[in-house]
């Protein structure tokens, strides 16, 4: 797993990335460039680099965040998140830990999954 401390994070990040990715804070809806991104290619991890996502399996769920169907196998982990009064299922990077954002039960065939993510926890590289 790659592992930096508290301090390097800071320093690698930008504040709100920061504050998503390892503070499990989540970006204002309709705020990432991302939500609108079309174009053929891969989501990584804005933390580490991990691919994550591919275009393939992005849908617009019109919630205001990058939304996927399903992610890269592997790519992903989760845990039961109690915030909020609610119980839900948070997503993260399984390489560095990097929040992600959480997945629901909402999404299109065939998983029906909707992987709600931030968008500034995400770094897109365009197919050549």
């Amino acid at each position: 797993p790659f592992k930096l401390s508290d301090e390097e994070w800071k320093a690698r990040l930008d504040p709100l990335a920061y504050d998503v990715l390892r503070r499990e804070a989540t970006e204002r809806p309709f705020t990432s460039p991302l939500n609108d991104e079309h174009r053929a290619g891969k989501f990584h991890c804005a933390g580490c680099d991990q691919l994550l996502f591919s275009s393939e399996k992005k849908f617009d769920s019109g919630t205001g965040w990058p939304s996927f169907w399903d992610f890269v196998p592997g790519a992903i982990g989760s845990t039961e998140d109690t915030t909020l009064g609610m119980v839900r299922t948070e997503v993260h990077c399984s390489n560095c830990g990097g929040h992600q954002g959480h997945v629901f039960n909402d999404g299109p065939a065939p998983t029906g999954l909707r992987y709600c993510i931030n968008g500034v926890s995400l770094r897109f590289a365009p197919d050549a």
